[in-house]
């Protein structure tokens, strides 16, 4: 369904709805974004799904994702660093934040675009706060080890059986053309080079993949998985949300350019086993928002 199409099937009573109060943010009607955002939260009232726990009501917004077409870099945008929302196109990262950041504003009962904008900033950044370029997490462990900090989940890789990850991350800062922000400011990449010894020197874990299967059974639904990889100076290279159909651990992403959002047919283990550069994964826990 293309946006001319999906805009038609919203009935225009939903835009009236009383979880989004008229005139209370300076968006226009228009806006696809807050359309769909609007759209997402009438389907959790609905469903009534801030009665699950959180990892299942990821599970539910994230099947609302299912054909939503891949977009790479979804977040690099010209000009200075501001909080990019984009429910229209995902990239592997941005789709599990959509998820967990829809699902925590249904569990807090707080269902509007300007709180949907607060939560995706809080994961998006470092302390939650835009700070430049530099101030977003860009390496998954990173990311993990951040948000951890800030109650958003608890990082359950050790305790499934992690080993220590020992790589050096450098992978931005010594591909800077490969990044606008980084090839344009050289300031930008002594901060992240910082950032990066800061990083490789916490101590990491990840589960190799042939131990995925072992400890299948230990994970949830809802749970969040960072793939990682054998490329120097990365610690993963894909992202997304564990799901178990009919008892079978599967995993719902967005594969790569030219595709959509889907879960995979085979289980996460089998997923694992077909990528070659894939060495395993990392896995966090959404808690309870407070």
């Amino acid at each position: 369904m293309n946006r001319r199409n999906f805009l038609g099937t919203i009935p225009a009573a939903m835009l009236l709805t009383p979880l989004i109060r008229p005139g209370a943010f300076p968006w226009f009607p228009d806006d696809e974004d807050f359309l769909l955002c609007t759209k997402k939260f009438e389907l959790a009232v609905s469903r009534n799904l801030a009665r699950l726990p959180i990892n299942e009501a990821v599970v539910e917004i994230g099947r609302t994702f299912l054909g939503t077409q891949y977009v790479a870099n979804a977040l690099e945008v010209t000009g200075e660093e501001r909080l990019v929302v984009n429910m229209r196109g995902l990239d592997c990262v941005s789709f599990y934040e959509n998820a967990l950041v829809l699902a925590r504003c249904i569990k807090l009962n707080r269902m509007t675009f300007e709180e949907y904008k607060n939560q995706l900033q809080l994961i998006r950044y470092r302390g939650g706060v835009i700070k430049g370029y530099p101030s977003r997490l860009h390496y998954t462990s990173d990311y993990f080890f951040d948000n951890e900090k800030k109650g958003i989940w608890k990082n359950m890789t050790k305790e499934l059986g992690g080993v220590p990850l020992k790589k050096t991350l450098n992978f931005m800062s010594t591909h800077p053309d490969s990044y606008r922000q980084l090839k344009e400011n050289g300031e930008f990449r002594k901060i992240i080079a910082a950032q990066e010894r800061e990083i490789s020197s916490r101590e990491t874990y990840y589960i190799p993949k042939e131990k995925v299967g072992s400890i299948a059974a230990k994970m949830q639904s809802g749970d969040i998985i960072g793939i990682t990889t054998d490329v120097e100076g990365l610690d993963t290279s894909h992202t997304g949300i564990a799901v178990r159909e009919e008892g079978q651990l599967t995993f719902m992403h967005a594969p790569l350019a030219g595709k959509k959002v889907e879960i995979t047919e085979s289980t996460l283990p089998e997923y694992l086993a077909r990528n070659k550069r894939q060495t395993g994964i990392m896995v966090v826990r959404p808690l309870e928002p407070a």
